[in-house]
């Protein structure tokens, strides 16, 4: 039987780019679709449903973001945007809209390859250690089922990305516990800290996290900042656990 292949939407206005990164990820395992509009790829992505999007900012009829925002009303899927060069702001609105990570132009396609790697492989990622057996974390309001990846605050299921769920996983499984960016960085996205010292995709993330989750987001008191250190969960008090 033919083992499932992993789909990618590349999304970029440039056809040299979409040939290249539809090669070389067809070449590596993937099913490649491509879209050289926003407009398009909102199209493709509703009759191809990928599993992961690569998506530039720069695209005329609609933009990256636009796109991103769009994404973001039906779907969790994995964005990691394309940027240009040396333009945090760029990198910065992405990643407050939704996206998972980003990749700066010009880039080196291994470089992308890696990137889509470990995204993917963090989303399907589970059974991390110090989560219970049933899989099942309730603090306060908030129910966390890292078996279906999936979160409630009082009834209400809350969407979250795949990496947004990760990272708030990898904190709740050591609660108390402070973990830098850099730590952080390399235990969700795979990066080591020589490679990427740009830590606000952590602080994006971190941020997003608690509007979703917190009463008050500008007070939070779930997912709390170590100062000096990077970021924690508060502790868990396990039943029959008295408070230290």
């Amino acid at each position: 039987m033919e083992s499932h292949k992993e789909k990618i939407l590349v999304v970029d206005d440039e056809a040299s780019i979409r040939r290249i990164l539809e090669t070389r990820l067809s070449m590596i395992g993937y099913d490649v679709v491509t879209a050289a509009d926003g407009e398009e790829a909102l199209e493709t992505f509703r009759n191809a449903t990928p599993d992961l999007v690569v998506l530039d900012v720069m695209m005329p009829k609609l933009d990256g973001y636009g796109v991103c925002q769009e994404l973001r009303k039906e779907s969790d899927v994995p964005i990691i945007m394309l940027t240009a060069l040396g333009d945090v702001a760029d990198r910065i609105t992405g990643l407050e809209l939704g996206a998972d990570d980003y990749v700066v132009k010009p880039f080196s396609p291994k470089e992308l390859e890696a990137r889509i790697r470990s995204v993917l492989r963090r989303v399907d990622k589970s059974g991390i250690s110090g989560i219970p057996s049933s899989g099942v974390i309730t603090v306060v309001n908030i129910k966390i089922d890292t078996n279906k990846r999936q979160v409630y605050k009082g009834d209400e299921r809350i969407r979250l990305t795949g990496m947004e769920f990760s990272l708030l996983e990898l904190l709740v499984s050591r609660s108390g516990e402070a973990f830098s960016r850099s730590e952080i960085l390399q235990e969700v996205w795979g990066y080591t800290p020589e490679r990427h010292v740009d830590t606000r995709v952590v602080d994006v993330h971190i941020s997003r996290l608690r509007a979703k989750l917190e009463d008050d987001p500008s007070n939070p008191e779930l997912i709390l900042t170590a100062r000096g250190t990077g970021y924690l969960f508060q502790r868990i008090i396990e039943p029959g656990e008295t408070e230290k």
